[in-house]
């Protein structure tokens, strides 16, 4: 018992201490965006006065438009296309080597998709701008939606769409009526989560833009700012990007935790 009790202290240690090490970065960049000195790493006292001069910042603003009317449309297409292709997959025999090529552009690097899709729609002579930045977004958040609606598919009792269709239910109204209803909560999930990645988004939204400031997304005007250093201003857009991002992820994972259970 004794021992057990020192293994259970000292892995909470450890925890305590890695914890540290990911957050200590994000609370000192939370608390000098609220640094009324202009330099960044001397205190002078509390404003929030940076949080204002964001609101004046025209630049910073069409980012942020930018970017929401990326994340909004690249959500709504990713979301469909990913729930149907969870549904495809889970009515075939899945075996591990198209659950590898489903998963890969969640695993390979983003450098690589980015430079792909760039090269996809320089060979189609395809304009960049903001349309390229959403169907590159909703071909990196396809497979993500589909591995959440997969997680509430595994629960799925398909005698509910039998006994639908023996009712004289037609598929689409089966789906509309039964289905969808029952997989909303992983379809919810799997949007929250494609909306937070493209938010936070930068290297395939850099490569895919095109030239000019009308497809500037927030990230890569972050990128372009910071170059010069950093401000308190960035420290502020920063911490806005990050709470946003930290409750679009923490709602996914609560509603996908009430999907398993």
């Amino acid at each position: 018992m004794p021992s057990f009790s020192l293994s259970n202290l000292y892995l909470n240690s450890h925890l305590k201490v890695v914890y540290f090490f990911l957050y200590m970065p994000i609370i000192v960049l939370m608390v000098l965006s609220f640094n009324k000195a202009g330099l960044p790493t001397v205190w002078s006292g509390f404003s929030v006065e940076w949080y204002g001069k964001l609101l004046d910042n025209e630049s910073i603003l069409n980012a942020a438009w930018n970017t929401l009317i990326v994340a909004v449309i690249s959500t709504i297409l990713s979301s469909i296309l990913g729930t149907l292709l969870a549904l495809g997959i889970e009515r075939m025999k899945v075996n591990s080597g198209l659950d590898a090529l489903l998963f890969a552009p969640m695993i390979i690097p983003d450098i690589v998709l980015a430079i792909a899709l760039l090269s996809f729609f320089t060979m189609l002579d395809f304009t960049l701008g903001l349309h390229s930045i959403v169907l590159s977004h909703v071909v990196f958040n396809i497979a993500f939606v589909c591995a959440v609606v997969r997680t509430r598919l595994k629960n799925f009792d398909y005698s509910v769409i039998e006994a639908s269709e023996d009712l004289g239910a037609g598929s689409f109204t089966t789906f509309r009526r039964v289905t969808l209803p029952i997989i909303f909560p992983g379809v919810l999930a799997g949007s929250l989560l494609a909306f937070t990645l493209s938010v936070d988004e930068f290297i395939i939204a850099f490569f895919t833009a095109g030239a000019g400031s009308s497809s500037t997304t927030l990230p890569m005007q972050i990128y372009s700012m910071i170059r010069f250093g950093v401000t308190p201003e960035i420290n502020a857009m920063a911490t806005i990007v990050m709470l946003v991002s930290f409750t679009m992820v923490f709602l996914s994972q609560r509603i996908n935790k009430g999907i398993t259970q």
